[in-house]
């Protein structure tokens, strides 16, 4: 049996970080990642990266340069040849960085706990056991799948991981759940020239944003082509001679339909990833939705165990992991004042097109609350910078304190929000009032301007 300093099980963003820092200070580190596939974690290999490549990809597509769709479908399989060169270069790194490092060992394999200090690694040359005086949990998330039956028999039904190989570019894309990941890969395939209808199994779209920017969403992406079946219970999915058959039980009406189609993407959602873990022998806690309890400082309900990034069921992005690893370190080496209640406002995109970016309370949360607020709205066309990109369709929405003129929230739906939506949380984070924001200098024409009018 090895022994390290520290174990980290999972290849991702916090844990990769946390094994540069740890190894910075002299520390011997096993990481512990179970595919040769997923070196660097979900980010670089099937989330973040790319995706945001193929969106970008699709977006030059829609800007016209393909016209019929056999050039359409040409143009999709050179997107997805390069997104696979990006992934293998990034991939390829992020093993060489940490396992090129003196003091990191790269172990290949499944990892368990056989107690809470020794964790058995099943690798292709066998099995190998590992202790540590710190042990980090850092496996991240996978794709719920829906008891429907027969998504497990066909071979058209894929993820949001195995779609983003499909070399062939569908006519016809039935997406099942219009949460925030399928209406990325609804805008994307829309973008490449795909026909793309979208099956809510919900009243409402997006029910975490505010009805009036839902429904700009909605509208926005109706415009696109994208066709949205709301209260849409999916029965029996089975292939067919010519693609994919998917029932669907009207759930207003109670009546049936069938919608044929190339391929079935299944969005509806993440779990935290702990098979395999045997978290109950090394005395870890799950919630009754399967994520790892941790308190604020990480610390799981076993001593010197940490689980960090999306396995605790908190918000799923790679910032958060990052900022997870920034609250493990300020504990280990700094005066372990950072939790993960005090880490500010964390902003949000959903890269559809245009994107669509949050932060802090919504104007139906902050009201619920009883908060006394006021509530700016301004067209996404207001602005020359619109005009220019030729997206001029969208809204921009501020939630302002009445009495303190601090910033509670802010939803951006138009070009470059994902940039703009950062310039926002940094300002609430530091307590910004939106009179200043408004009073603020921006360069011309940008969406950052659009700022003076917003906080007005």
């Amino acid at each position: 049996m090895k022994k390290y300093d520290a174990v980290i099980i999972g290849f991702g963003k916090a844990g990769k970080t946390l094994a540069s820092e740890l190894a910075g200070h002299g520390w011997s580190v096993a990481m512990i990642e179970r595919s040769d596939t997923m070196y660097g974690g979900t980010c670089i290999n099937i989330g973040c990266i790319p995706t945001k490549a193929l969106i970008h990809s699709a977006g030059m597509a829609a800007a016209g340069h393909p016209q019929t769709f056999e050039q359409r479908r040409d143009y999709y399989r050179q997107a997805v040849a390069s997104k696979t060169t990006l992934v293998d270069l990034l991939r390829d790194k992020n093993y060489h960085k940490l396992a090129d490092n003196g003091r990191i060992d790269v172990l290949t394999g499944q990892g368990g706990f056989l107690s809470p200090e020794v964790v058995a690694v099943k690798t292709a040359a066998g099995t190998q056991e590992v202790t540590g005086k710190y042990i980090f949990i850092n496996t991240g998330a996978e794709t719920a799948l829906p008891p429907i039956d027969g998504i497990a028999q066909s071979k058209r039904v894929y993820t949001s991981t195995s779609i983003m190989e499909l070399e062939e570019l569908p006519r016809h894309l039935v997406i099942v759940g219009g949460g925030y990941i399928g209406l990325e890969f609804a805008s994307m395939y829309a973008s490449f020239g795909s026909k793309v209808t979208v099956l809510e199994g919900f009243a409402e779209l997006i029910p975490r944003e505010d009805r009036d920017v839902a429904a700009a969403v909605q509208q926005v992406l109706e415009k696109r082509g994208i066709a949205f079946r709301m209260q849409a219970k999916v029965g029996p999915v089975r292939d067919t001679a010519q693609g994919v058959s998917v029932t669907v039980t009207d759930g207003q009406t109670g009546g049936n339909y069938e919608i044929t189609a190339d391929a079935v993407l299944l969005a509806t959602g993440r779990r935290p990833a702990t098979e395999g873990l045997n978290l109950a022998a090394a005395g870890v806690e799950t919630t009754e939705r399967g994520a790892i309890k941790v308190d604020g400082h990480l610390h799981t309900t076993a001593p010197r165990i940490y689980a960090v990034g999306d396995v605790t069921g908190g918000l799923q992005f790679t910032y958060v992991s990052l900022d997870d690893y920034r609250i493990v370190r300020d504990e280990l080496f700094g005066r372990g004042e950072r939790t993960t209640a005090n880490r500010g406002p964390v902003p949000y995109s959903v890269f559809i097109d245009p994107p669509l970016s949050h932060v802090g309370m919504h104007e139906e949360e902050a009201r619920k609350a009883g908060l006394d607020i006021r509530v700016n709205t301004i067209a996404v066309a207001s602005f020359p910078r619109s005009r220019i990109l030729g997206s001029a369709e969208g809204v921009l929405k501020a939630v302002i304190d009445a009495k303190t003129d601090l910033i509670l929230g802010c939803t951006l739906f138009g070009p470059e929000s994902s940039e703009v939506i950062n310039t926002v949380a940094m300002a609430m984070k530091h307590g910004i009032t939106a009179r200043e924001v408004s009073n603020s200098i921006y360069t011309h024409p940008s969406m950052s301007e659009s700022l003076n009018d917003l906080f007005a």
